[in-house]
Order: C-alpha cells, then sequence, then structure tokens
C-alpha cells in the first residue's frame, strides 16, 4: 500500500466523516484519490519533487490521537513579545495554552463554528474561493477536523497581533492537516503571525490551509515564519478574498524545513482595494522552498504588489512561480511583481517564473527578476576596510534581505526575524 492509498483508507476511521461537511469531505477524498500527487509534469508542480514525501511513511493525523500536554516553559523560545497566543499541540487546539482574554475579537473552533453556523456559514466562509484543483487543499477539506474561526468585529482596531503556533512532538511520522478561517469584518484591522515548530527529529508534514476574508476598508496584515527544523516539511495554501477599498499583506519568511511550499492565492472582490506579497528565503544544505502565487485582478481600480527575495547556498533549491491575472474589467489595474536572488554556491538552483496574464488595456503591469551572486568589488571594499569575508558576505546579504524585513510593522517580530536572519547569514 503506496502513501496515497494509506491516506485514503483513513477517511474510514475519520469520526467526523458523516458530520455537516459530509458531502464536501467526500467529493473532495474522491478528488484526491483520482489525481493523487501532484508530479513535475503538471505545470504548477514543475520545479518541486515530492518524491521524499511520498517514499516517507507518513501517518495521516486524526482527532482520535491521544491528546498531549507541554510545559510553559516550551513556549517561550517560538513565542513573540506582545502578542495573543493560540497554541495548536499536535493537531489540537489548545486553550489552556493559549491568551484570548480580549474583547477585540472572537475564536471559535472551527468544527463549532460550522455547526452553529449551518448552512450559511459553509456558505460563506468554508471552502467558498479555495483552488478545487489543488491535490493538497483537497485532502485537507476531506479531513477537517482541527482548527480555528477568528473573527474581527466590525470597526474594531487589534492593537495586539494573533500569534498562531503550531508545535508538534511526535514519535512516528506525521502528517497533520490544520485548517482556519480568518473574518475581518468593514473597517476593522487585524495583524496575525503564524509560526511551525517541530520539537523532535521525527519527520513531520504539515498541509495547512487558511481562507480569509477581508471586508471593506479593511487591513489585514499577515506574517508567515517558517523556521521549522530540517525534518519538517510544510505545504501551506493561504487564500484572501478583499472586498473593495481593503489593504491586505502577506510577509512569508522561509527559512527552515527540507521542504516548503507556499500557495498563496489572492482574489480581488472590489475597487480600488491594494494587495501586498512579500517573501524572503534564506535556503542551505538541501532545503527545497517553492513560492506560488497568484493575485487574481477581477475588478478595476486595483493594485498589487509582489516582492520576493532569495538567498539560496550549498545545494539548496528556491522557486518563485508568480501569476498576475487581470481580467477584461479591471481597467486601471496597477500591478508589480519582482523576484530577485542571490546564489552563494555554485551548486546552488534558483527557478523563477514571473507571469502576467493581462486582457485589459488600460492598465499598468510590470514583472522582472535577477538572478547573480554577491559583487566581488563590494565584498573587496569591506575587507580592505579590516571586515572578514564572511561578515562581509553576511553584510551584503542582509542589505539585500532588509527590504522585505524592513516593511514588517510588529517591531517584536521585526527583532525576533532579524536575530534569526544574522544566525543564518554568519552561520
Amino acid at each position: 500500500m503506496n502513501l496515497k492509498e494509506k491516506w485514503e483508507a483513513s477517511f474510514e476511521h475519520f469520526p467526523y466523516k458523516d458530520d455537516i461537511l459530509k458531502n464536501i469531505r467526500k467529493e473532495a477524498l474522491l478528488f484526491f484519490a483520482t489525481n493523487g500527487f501532484p508530479h513535475k509534469k503538471v505545470e504548477a508542480w514543475k520545479y518541486t519533487s515530492l518524491a521524499e514525501v511520498q517514499a516517507t511513511d507518513y501517518n495521516l493525523w486524526l482527532p482520535t490521537e491521544p491528546k498531549k500536554v507541554l510545559s510553559p516553559e516550551t513556549l517561550l523560545p517560538y513565542w513573540v513579545e506582545g502578542c495573543h497566543l493560540l497554541v495548536f499541540v499536535n493537531g489540537f487546539f489548545s486553550a489552556e495554552m493559549s491568551n484570548t482574554d480580549t474583547d477585540d475579537f472572537t475564536v471559535t473552533p472551527l468544527l463549532e463554528a460550522l455547526h452553529q453556523g449551518g448552512e450559511a456559514f459553509l456558505k460563506q466562509y468554508f471552502n467558498a474561493d479555495t483552488e478545487k484543483g489543488d491535490v493538497f487543499t483537497a485532502l485537507n477539506t476531506a479531513f477537517t477536523a482541527e482548527g480555528v474561526v477568528i473573527s474581527v468585529p466590525k470597526g474594531k482596531v487589534v492593537s495586539k497581533p494573533i500569534q498562531l503556533l503550531y508545535l508538534t512532538d511526535v514519535a512516528k511520522p506525521t502528517c497533520f492537516q490544520p485548517r482556519n478561517i480568518v473574518a475581518v469584518a468593514e473597517n476593522a484591522q487585524l495583524k496575525v503571525i503564524e509560526m511551525h515548530q517541530t520539537l523532535s527529529d521525527t519527520p513531520v508534514l504539515t498541509n495547512a490551509v487558511t481562507e480569509v476574508f477581508v471586508a471593506e476598508n479593511a487591513i489585514l496584515d499577515y506574517y508567515k515564519l517558517q523556521n521549522d527544523a530540517l525534518a519538517a516539511s510544510l505545504i501551506d495554501n493561504t487564500y484572501i478574498s478583499q472586498k473593495a477599498n481593503s489593504h491586505a499583506s502577506v510577509h512569508t519568511f522561509s527559512f527552515g524545513g527540507t521542504l516548503t511550499r507556499n500557495n498563496l492565492n489572492f482574489y480581488h472582490q472590489g475597487e480600488h482595494l491594494e494587495s501586498t506579497l512579500k517573501g524572503l528565503s534564506i535556503l542551505k544544505e538541501q532545503q527545497h522552498t517553492d513560492h506560488y502565487t497568484l493575485v487574481d485582478h477581477a475588478h478595476p481600480n486595483c493594485e498589487s504588489h509582489q516582492d520576493y527575495k532569495s538567498i539560496v547556498s550549498d545545494t539548496a533549491t528556491n522557486v518563485f512561480n508568480g501569476k498576475i491575472m487581470v481580467h477584461p474589467i479591471a481597467q486601471k489595474t496597477n500591478a508589480y511583481q519582482q523576484n530577485d536572488n542571490i546564489l552563494l554556491s555554485d551548486r546552488a538552483t534558483v527557478y523563477t517564473k514571473p507571469q502576467l496574464e493581462i486582457f485589459a488595456d488600460d492598465v499598468k503591469c510590470s514583472h522582472g527578476c535577477t538572478v547573480g551572486s554577491l559583487n566581488p568589488e563590494s565584498l573587496f571594499y569591506l575587507q580592505t576596510r579590516g571586515i572578514g569575508k564572511k561578515e562581509a558576505s553576511a553584510l551584503l546579504t542582509y542589505a539585500f534581505a532588509n527590504t522585505v524585513l524592513e516593511s514588517v510593522t510588529v517591531p517584536a517580530l521585526s527583532s525576533y526575524i532579524d536575530k534569526i536572519i544574522a544566525e543564518k547569514l554568519l552561520s
């Protein structure tokens, strides 16, 4: 029995297979069973192989697993100071380890929200704007169990960021599938920080799906910090739906993990809105990170800005595959896309594929990419000033990366990431 067949069979032991999502689950499972894992002949996965994932005997996590309690001290190295904290331990939401003592927003367990909200909630929030042709989203949909619904009321400005912290400590290879919904109402503001951390050397695969809804005049800043152990892999699908006059930004910092795949999709559902996508990858050894982005301009007078950078050494690989779609109705679109890469080794690899699909004629769109190494003249200049070669290289690469870091609006997070970058560049 291969991994796909093993996961299919797991559905028989899934305790919620006949709940309110019954039909949706079965349809999603059938899609996964029919299509299987994507391979490199699939255009969207051309530069990323899942052979190692399929060769690992992952058990698909089920909500029948025993819960594990971790000491509060375990959280300290990963907690960003000043944040509301939502903690997940081995797949389960841990209310006792979380800190949500506030009236600024509500946190509801996902299945509870689904059953309380009924069909109306399902239609509005669950699987509403996801990519129905994505195998991993379908797999997550079939086995949706643990997760939360974060809801910010109309006009509320949440002063402190919400940190989603996923901790895993397992003895056998396991695939976890968290699913969250974030709804920011009209004129509301929210900052979210998402982190995944494996506490053991056991191989762990996380297949995460997040659905985000940003209402009119709302503002969302979402930060993804990926600095997990090398035994961990992450496939992350994030879907963001924006209404008129809203602003949503996502910063993705990819530093750790063996395989990381970030699928980030923005859907425009009104005029005069802005989408910002920024990413920074610092990779070494045999790490592989793949950023796959889509901004769907379906209304006029909107803007989007993409800026992704990577610093790649040893035999690591970074992929950027970004698409801007401009529909015929989307006149006056202003869309920008840039991917810049630095190779610190002649064995490192970068694949970059910025794409524009434009069906409107009154637009301002641009895209570009660069791949190169550090400027030897700049290195030499710093060395003549008494700076060692290693430190000089670190200074130049830090300056290169800082354009992404400087737009982080959470000071504590900026300091946290700054330390990680310094360690990565000097190691």
